[in-house]
């Protein structure tokens, strides 16, 4: 398994979330800023940036940085390894507006 098919499974599953939630894959380059995270996501409001990892996979310093500074600004930010990952930031951010997802 390769660090897209990652990607691209998170990418299904948040598409399945419908109108709740807007995202996009970060593509790095010239005009990019490092270190932010491989997907950028507003749910139900909610800043969330995902870091998407293979298992053993380490962050840089700056992705470190990135992550940090999006959670202390009130973001979520987390390093994710799979659907399940995703599902749990999801389910804290409903959480934390309330809710229950089913």
């Amino acid at each position: 398994m390769l660090e897209r098919d990652v990607v691209a499974a998170i990418k299904r599953y948040l598409a399945s979330l419908g109108s709740d939630v807007f995202f996009w894959k970060e593509h790095g380059g010239p005009y990019g800023t490092s270190g932010v995270p491989d997907i950028i996501c507003c749910y139900k409001g909610r800043f969330i940036g995902m870091e998407c990892k293979l298992p053993g996979g380490r962050l840089t310093e700056l992705q470190k940085r990135a992550i940090h500074r999006i959670n202390q600004a009130g973001g979520i930010a987390c390093r994710v390894e799979s659907v399940e990952d995703v599902r749990r930031v999801i389910a804290q951010a409903d959480a934390e507006r309330g809710e229950k997802r089913g």
